[in-house]
């Protein structure tokens, strides 16, 4: 359990505090708005009022105390960007910001954000390589060179067992766990059989695994 300091209730800060919450995180919740602090009470543990780009404001907090600051505030970039460096320089021990642009992700991280997230560029990135594909069903990008895939089983290797395919060797990737039925199955061996009803997680370079299965 962390405890982290939540700065702006927008819809994407309203979804944050939601999943936090259900994770079981101490969340403190900040926001201008009366209301849409009243109407996320339920999800938080304590929440204030007020203005972020206010040092006094922000020192009351006490912004070392919380184990990540996320700033959410997407209306206003000249607000977001006073309240990341407030933060970190008032203590903050890992703050995360959000861009909607990738001008504004470097300005951030130049002003004070460790981290920056752009939600919209992230589900776009997500979204064209799912849905583009008749083979991907999920993908996780690790960096600019690794992913993850959640890949269905080429016909031609239906019937036959992880130790004749020989993956890693042939193409460069590895297989992390099998998927069968909704349950993850991690220990993958060379007798593992592939069947029609499964699916696969493998890690690698994503070229190469786009360049298999021809995303």
């Amino acid at each position: 359990m962390k405890s982290i300091l939540l700065i702006g209730l927008n819809n994407f800060g309203c979804l944050m505090a939601k999943q936090l919450h259900n994770q079981g995180h101490q969340v403190m919740a900040v926001d201008r708005d009366e209301e849409r602090i009243n109407k996320m009470m339920p999800f938080v543990t304590d929440a204030q009022i007020g203005d972020s780009t206010n040092e006094v404001f922000l020192k009351s907090l006490g912004i070392s105390n919380y184990d990540v600051c996320i700033v959410t505030i997407s209306s206003n970039f000249q607000s977001s960007l006073e309240t990341t460096s407030l933060l970190k320089e008032l203590g903050g021990k890992l703050v995360v910001s959000r861009a909607d642009r990738d001008v504004q992700a470097k300005f951030l991280l130049r002003n004070g954000a460790d981290e920056v997230i752009n939600p919209e560029k992230q589900i776009a990135e997500w979204a064209a390589i799912r849905y583009a594909s008749d083979h991907i069903l999920d993908y996780i990008k690790l960096d600019d060179d690794h992913a993850i895939f959640e890949v269905m089983i080429p016909n031609d290797w239906i019937g036959k067992t992880v130790g004749q395919i020989d993956i890693r060797k042939k193409y460069g990737f590895n297989i992390m766990a099998i998927k069968e039925d909704g349950q993850i199955i991690i220990s993958v061996t060379p007798e593992t059989l592939f069947t029609p009803n499964k699916t696969m997680l493998v890690l690698g370079e994503r070229k190469s695994i786009q360049k298999f299965f021809r995303i």
